[in-house]
Formats: structure tokens, sequence, C-alpha cells
């Protein structure tokens, strides 16, 4: 007969999507580019400017010319979904980081039985580290096209706002599978 395995595939589950998730997070709250605004009046006709939540950057595509740092000159950096998301992105990451603290500890693989208390509790702060990362990328996708740009200019979404998207999805199912291990609580009781 085969041996039974020690730790649930829901767990495994978790522990594979929460840390993808939050290299993805991360590198969408880092990187400045949850939109980009291009053919802008007056300005080079290969002229790209990166927005992020941070940092602002001017590229000419045709020279790779990239120059970070712009000054905001239309309030972009003051608005409102802006804001909210400077601050819940690095909090999101914060209490990711610190569900898979709890996680590593619950599923425990060197231990003969995993501590499906422990994994399950993790499981909820990594949904919400999840939520939390999704609230600002789905406000500022909504907000997108109202926030300051040039007059007359093409607005897109960026790279970072959808590694931001898929790193809060990826966090909130693998919170979902850990969460999963509550079913085993309740057997034992």
């Amino acid at each position: 007969h085969l041996p039974s395995m020690r730790t649930p595939a829901a767990m495994i589950v978790g522990l594979v999507l929460c840390p993808c998730g939050l290299l993805l997070t991360l590198t969408g709250t880092l990187a400045p580019n949850w939109r980009q605004v291009s053919l802008i009046p007056d300005q080079p006709i290969d002229l790209i400017l990166e927005q992020g939540i941070w940092d602002m950057c001017r590229e000419r595509q045709s020279s790779h010319d990239r120059h970070c740092g712009q000054a905001d000159e239309l309030g972009y950096f003051e608005q409102v979904p802006v804001r909210v998301a400077q601050g819940m992105m690095p909090t999101s990451l914060v209490l990711t980081l610190l569900g898979l603290v709890v996680a590593a500890l619950g599923v425990r693989c060197w231990q003969k039985e995993p501590r499906h208390l422990l994994a399950g509790v993790a499981g909820i702060v990594l949904l919400l580290s999840g939520l939390l990362s999704l609230v600002p990328a789905s406000w500022y996708t909504q907000e997108l096209w109202a926030l300051p740009a040039p007059a007359g200019s093409t607005l897109v979404v960026g790279y970072s706002l959808v590694l931001s998207y898929l790193g809060s999805c990826l966090e909130i199912l693998g919170g979902l599978a850990l969460a999963l291990s509550f079913h085993h609580c309740c057997k034992e009781c």
C-alpha cells in the first residue's frame, strides 16, 4: 500500500500560490507602471510616461532613453486612489509575509502531522492580504481614465497594475486553500 501523504494537497497549493502572489504584488507595488500615458500633444510621438504609485518615468521608445523621478505637475500623486494604494499595497505585503511565516509553522513538513489550526489562521491572514492589495488595484483601474493626465493623451493599463491584480488573486486562492485546514480542526472536535 502507498504511504500516507503527510502534507494535505490544499496546504501545498496554498504554499505554492501565496509566495508567487507575494512576488507579483511586490513587483506591482515597486515598479512605476500602473498606467502608461502616450501620444502626448506637443511631445515626441515615441514618448511614453509611465506612472506608478511611487514614481513617474519618461521613456523615448526609439532610443530607450529612460528618466525616472519626473516632476508631478498635474497632482497625480495627490489623488485618493494613488494615496490609498500607497498605504494598502505595502500593508498587504507585510501581512503576506506574516501569513507565510505562520503558514510555514502550521504546515511544518518535518513534523508527523501539520498544525491545522495554525495553517487555517495563516490562510485567513493571506486571504485578507490578497483582498488588501485587490482593493487599491481595482479602485485605481476604475479611476484610471479620471486621474490627471496631459489633455489629449492616450491612457492604457500598465504591467504593474496587471501584476498587482494577479498577485492579489493568487494570494486569495492560496489563502482559501490554507483556510481549508479548519475543516480538520472541526473533525477533531
